[in-house]
């Protein structure tokens, strides 16, 4: 139990730059507090004392604001930043160092019994207010973006953003420069490199735009040099102009 303790208080010295001391991280940490007290309520609720372990979560989560069902099943040195709203379901599955932020919902989509909320990796980070629905699962290392809605699994390495969440960038090679200490610590699980499709395609077209009136302009300087318009008709006139382009034409 106790070797168990220290690593919680190492891994929030590893993930949250505030962190000072071990006695404020026991005392002032509501993440750590939820965990120990999960621990419990997980270890009554596997002997069967069911109302017990759920009296102690409702208590746990009175005084951190984070609900964690006695059923719910977590790894070794899981970290919850902050902490505030965070809700873990009954058959949620967390692996080893994962961290939460707050706002996080590891929730399910049916009213039916069995496995029907998400199983997490090790090393799984998720932003703050994303919400993980259904009996899905997010790979080795994955990332989900602050607010982000994910309802289908996320491969391992992956990030996901958006409502619903898409799945924007392949992170092995970030991986690699982690391990390389290139990078540190992704928070929010925010990267470098936004890849969202919607920015993309927005930032194509602008750039499609600016070529085509680039091309317009570099023939429209040749049509002058070669005598068909004059410039002063060029310097004042609107390319885009159907007049004037049919004009040009004849």
């Amino acid at each position: 139990m106790f070797s168990r303790l220290r690593e919680d208080i190492a891994c929030v010295f590893d993930r949250d730059p505030a962190a000072r001391t071990t006695w404020e991280v026991l005392t002032c940490y509501p993440g750590l507090h939820a965990l120990i007290f999960h621990r419990f309520s997980h270890w009554l609720w596997g002997h069967g004392l069911k109302w017990l372990a759920r009296l102690n979560s409702h208590f746990a989560r009175w005084i951190t604001g984070i609900e964690i069902h006695p059923g719910a099943t977590i790894g070794r040195r899981f970290f919850i930043d902050h902490g505030m709203g965070v809700v873990i379901g009954e058959t949620a599955v967390i692996g080893d160092d994962c961290t939460l932020y707050h706002g996080v919902t590891l929730g399910g989509t049916s009213w039916n019994k069995g496995k029907r909320h998400p199983t997490l990796e090790r090393g799984v980070v998720i932003g703050a207010g994303a919400k993980v629905l259904g009996p899905i699962t997010l790979g080795e290392e994955s990332k989900v973006g602050s607010n982000a809605v994910v309802v289908r699994d996320v491969p391992a390495r992956a990030t996901a953003v958006g409502i619903p969440a898409r799945i924007v960038e392949d992170r092995s090679e970030i991986a690699r420069e982690i391990k390389a200490g290139q990078m540190g610590f992704s928070a929010y699980a925010v990267t470098r490199n936004e890849d969202d499709p919607l920015s993309q395609a927005i930032h194509g077209l602008l750039d499609h735009a600016v070529e085509t009136d680039r091309r317009l302009d570099m023939l429209l300087k040749c049509l002058e040099q070669t005598g068909v318009c004059k410039a002063d008709e060029l310097a004042t006139a609107d390319k885009f102009d159907p007049q004037y382009l049919s004009k040009i034409v004849d």
